[in-house]
Order: structure tokens, then sequence, then C-alpha cells
């Protein structure tokens, strides 16, 4: 009869999969230990096949993207930072918790484009949230700032996120990070659109963005997971050069 020991896994209080622990076998074989349907559920929806190939190209064209972008974009990256250091005071980089693949959290980064503390007058603001799900949004948020709002409307704000690419936390092409607290709203459903890693572009960019209901956006998420592939990162990549331009759906 094979010993089983359990061995109980730390558990993030912002953003982890709702199961506890592991189940270790003698031969070194783990499973998961799972509280309840839901757990299990979760699981499933966290589950997709393996592209050992894919995911080493992916890794590849990821680290070499950012690094070549970061020093393409430095000097609009330093003017950035200067105008976000004299239009409000307040850091230059903003940073925030969000949650990675399977819901791990991570810190991500961005230019400020908000005042400083603007996170504490979300829940002020949210009687004013134009879009629907668990998500936040509005475009006339009086949080951001003049010079944060053509940060946003460009993309530039998420030019720091390159060295979360670089440190492997986020990919070129996934779905967009959530708030923990989104996530603890999620479903099995939208648990799967954890099952990849974040990116800094996706179907939803190219899609109109935040013109997009929460089902849709969850709808886009999950057709990138099942129809991911390294040339149709690629066409993501190129189809988002004229949605950043254009700033279509940018708030």
């Amino acid at each position: 009869m094979v010993a089983r020991k359990r061995a109980l896994r730390e558990r993030s209080a912002d953003a982890r999969a709702p199961w506890h622990g592991a189940i270790v076998g003698s031969d070194g074989a783990q499973g998961l230990l799972f509280l309840d349907e839901r757990s299990w559920e979760v699981h499933q929806a966290l589950r997709v096949g393996e592209r050992p190939l894919y995911d080493l190209s992916k890794r590849a064209f990821d680290a070499a993207f950012a690094l070549t972008l970061l020093v393409m974009t430095l000097p609009v990256s330093l003017v950035a930072a200067l105008l976000v250091r004299l239009s409000s005071p307040g850091p230059i980089l903003f940073r925030q918790v969000r949650c990675g693949h399977e819901g791990q959290p991570f810190t991500c980064y961005k230019f400020r484009t908000m005042v400083d503390g603007a996170s504490h007058l979300r829940e002020v603001l949210r009687p004013l949230n134009e879009v629907d799900g668990p998500v936040f949004k509005m475009r006339n948020d009086p949080r951001i700032t003049r010079v944060g709002r053509w940060l946003r409307r460009l993309s530039i704000d998420e030019l720091p996120q390159l060295i979360n690419v670089l440190r492997g936390e986020m990919s070129v092409v996934g779905p967009r990070p959530p708030l923990p607290e989104e996530v603890e709203e999620y479903g099995p459903r939208e648990w799967r659109r954890l099952a990849v890693k974040p990116g800094l572009t996706c179907l939803w960019q190219v899609s109109g963005r935040s013109l997009i209901g929460f089902d849709e956006w969850m709808a886009l998420d999950l057709a990138y997971v099942e129809r991911r592939g390294f040339w149709y990162d690629v066409q993501l990549v190129l189809r988002t050069v004229p949605a950043v331009f254009t700033g279509r759906g940018a708030l």
C-alpha cells in the first residue's frame, strides 16, 4: 500500500487557486487535494494541453521582443517618466499586485497615470462604473491626470510591463492580468483565462478594449487560450500596432 503524506501549501491571501495542498505518493507522484467541487472545477479549467515547442519559442520571443522594445523606447520612457514626475506629486512607477499564471500574484509595473493614492478612491467611484462584470472602468475617471490620459491613450503607460515580461511573469501576448479582487468573483469559466501567462496584448486589445462587455471580453480570452500558437501570437502583435495608434477603446 502506497504511503501518502499531506503537504499543505501556504496560500496567498490575495490570489491563489482555491485548493489547499497536495497529496504526494512515495514514488514522487503528486496530485492535488481539493476542498470542494468548485476547487475541482477550477483545476479542470486551468488544464491546457502541453506544447513544449511552443512554450520554448514563446519564451524566446518574449525575451527578445521585450529587450529590443525596452531599448528602442528608452527615450520615450524617459520623457514619460519626466512628465509624470512634473505633472503631479507621487512616484513615477505605479506598482500593483496582479494575478498571473494559475492565479499566482506578482507585482505589475506601469507609469503612474492617476493621482497618488487613487486606489483608495475606487470604492467611492464604484457607483459610476461604466462596464459590467467585476472590473471597474470610467471614461472620465477624475483620478486620471492630464498627462496620464495621453499615456493611456497611446499605451505608453504599459511600457514598464516589459520588465514583467523579461522576468517571466508576463508574456507579450496573453490575457490582461486581473486584480485579486476581480479573480475572487471568477467562476471556473473565467479562471480558464489564467491557464496561460497574462500578456501585454491579446484579442481584447485589438478588438475594441473597453468598448467590449465583460462576457465578450472573457470569450475572446478563452478563444485565445484554445487557439494560441507562435504565428497567431505574431499576428496579434502586428494587429496591436494600429490599435495602439488609433487608441480605440482606451480609457
